[in-house]
């Protein structure tokens, strides 16, 4: 990649995040902190507001933005395997968001790479064994974690027969054998507990902020069942 590109692909990198570190840069690109530096300030030289704070990292001035991406083949083919394996992962709400996203990408291509992508899309399959468990919750658990709003849900139990109501804290989610799984602080039951979207009957937004585990780290939480 040659310095040009690298500098083109830090600034798009800047935009996608409030606050990026040197140390992401570098290992992104695989170049040494000094040429990171060098690199911000060839950027600021040329007028793009970047900001930084010491130990924090680089942020972009709000209200500067950039203009109209333009995708390179590689990329816009990439989307295509992303696609096939949303359609196949069970959540409509997530197959919806992504193909509205979808279009929106797909029209900034260019008519030839638009032609390319589309006889992409007819020749990759992905071959599913398993049954595909169906949800339609998943926009809102996300939701529901990024404004740290506690939901209210009616929960259908997998080992017992019988509908329980709660309101939870939704920290986290995970993909695992076709399903998907929120980790939230349980009200009712005052610890964290996991619940399957494909058992959520029914789902409402409260007016409530989180109270419990503000500092929930989902890798720690993993690691707590290795110990």
């Amino acid at each position: 990649m040659n310095r040009l590109t690298r500098i083109t692909a830090i600034l798009i990198q800047l935009q996608s995040k409030k606050i990026v570190t040197a140390k992401e840069i570098a290992e992104r690109f695989e170049i040494s902190l000094r040429t990171v530096y060098r690199d911000i300030k060839t950027l600021q030289d040329s007028g793009v507001p970047i900001g930084s704070e010491n130990g924090v990292g680089y942020f972009i001035v709000d209200g500067y933005n950039l203009p109209p991406i333009s995708l390179t083949e590689e990329e816009a083919n990439s989307l295509i395997i992303f696609e096939t394996f949303i359609k196949n992962q069970g959540d409509k709400s997530l197959s919806e968001n992504f193909n509205s996203l979808f279009i929106k990408i797909k029209a900034t291509l260019k008519n030839y790479q638009k032609e390319k992508v589309e006889l992409l899309s007819s020749r990759t399959f992905n071959f599913q064994k398993d049954e595909i468990i169906e949800s339609n919750w998943l926009s809102d658990i996300q939701n529901a974690i990024s404004s740290k709003t506690q939901i209210f849900i009616t929960y259908n139990s997998l080992y017992k027969s019988e509908q329980t109501k709660r309101n939870i804290e939704p920290q986290a989610i995970y993909f695992t054998n076709n399903v998907w799984v929120v980790i939230a602080f349980c009200h009712l039951r005052n610890e964290l507990r996991e619940f399957r979207l494909d058992r959520i009957i029914h789902l409402n937004w409260t007016s409530l902020q989180f109270e419990k585990l503000e500092h929930f780290k989902i890798q720690e939480y993993f690691e707590s069942f290795q110990t």
